[in-house]
């Protein structure tokens, strides 16, 4: 007998709760993060985890979050800075990345040369991805 959907309770499984995927995360940042830049190395890692992510995405194994029914008003003020933020990057990136008017990627990658740092910025990148996974 089937039971009605309001008396069964979801509970996620083990390894779907922060205290195991913040650490698994932060494990596969560090690994990530020692690869040089844009070597053949990080390529692999790179799409490798990025796959296993898009896998888990598509299929049926994780428990889905409710959408946001709607975006308020402020919503507004913070699109308006990614805008601005897709503006100049394509611009300069368009018109040629020279020492004037350098991308903002041009300008990061003297901080991306740290491991470190290298792997916090991988840590984000996968953290927002697993976010995007659990929609």
């Amino acid at each position: 007998m089937e039971q009605p959907q309001e008396l069964t309770a979801t509970v996620p499984r083990a390894w779907e709760r922060p205290i195991v995927t913040v650490p698994v995360l932060a494990l596969l940042s560090l690994v990530g993060g020692q690869f040089p830049s844009f070597s053949t190395q990080a390529n692999v890692y790179a799409i490798g985890t990025g796959g296993a992510l898009v896998w888990l995405g598509l299929s049926n194994r994780m428990p889905r979050r409710p959408a946001p029914r709607g975006f308020g008003g402020s919503a507004v003020w913070w699109v308006l800075p990614a805008a601005i933020f897709c503006v100049f990057e394509g611009a300069t990136f368009f018109l040629g990345s020279t020492e004037e008017f350098p991308t903002f990627s041009k300008l990061a990658d003297p901080l991306l040369e740290e491991p470190l740092i290298r792997s916090a910025a991988y840590f984000a990148w996968l953290a927002a991805f697993w976010g995007l996974v659990r929609r």
